[in-house]
C-alpha cells in the first residue's frame, strides 16, 4: 500500500529525528538537517536535507561511515 502525503511528511520528519539521534551518538552534528520545505509543498517525495557543514564535522562524519564498513 503506498503511502499518502501526509505520511510520507511523518515518515521524512521520523527519518531525521533517528537521523539526528544517529549521528549525536557519534558526536557529529549537522546544524542544517530537516526535512526540506520545498519539497513538501510540491506534489513529489519529501526530501531529507542534510545541508551543509564545516569541515570538521564532515570529517567526524567520514570517519563515522568508515567505521561502518568494518
Amino acid at each position: 500500500m503506498a503511502l499518502t502525503a501526509e505520511e510520507q511528511v511523518r515518515a521524512a520528519e521520523e527519518a531525521v529525528r533517528q537521523l539526528k539521534v544517529g549521528l549525536a551518538e557519534a558526536g557529529v552534528t549537522l546544524p542544517s538537517l530537516r526535512v526540506d520545505p520545498l519539497s513538501v509543498a510540491s506534489e513529489g517525495l519529501p526530501l531529507v536535507e542534510l545541508g551543509r557543514c564545516n569541515l570538521d564535522t564532515a570529517l567526524r562524519l567520514a570517519a563515522v561511515l568508515e567505521g561502518e564498513k568494518r
